[in-house]
């Protein structure tokens, strides 16, 4: 739960050794401004990581306007 407004997140690790929390929904990319869109997604034998899936930053090919993506929590983040 986020202390600031309440709702569930999911904190996820990235392939960059830092951590992110994500909303627990799907959004269509239309929805979602660029700098929050997100993909979660299972990569090879990464020994370093101690998660098989992580959270990946959509970047370099936009997403077609109705193709999934999660958003970012602080985009959906109203505080009180």
């Amino acid at each position: 739960m986020c202390p600031k407004c309440g709702i569930s997140v999911r904190i996820c690790p990235t392939s960059y050794d830092r951590w992110v929390s994500l909303a627990t929904v799907e959004l269509p990319a239309k929805d979602v401004p660029e700098p929050f869109r997100w993909r979660l997604t299972r990569l090879p034998d990464q020994p370093h990581l101690a998660a098989d899936i992580v959270a990946v930053r959509v970047r370099g090919i936009d997403p077609l306007p109705g193709e999934p993506v999660v958003p970012a929590h602080r985009m959906m983040c109203v505080p009180d």
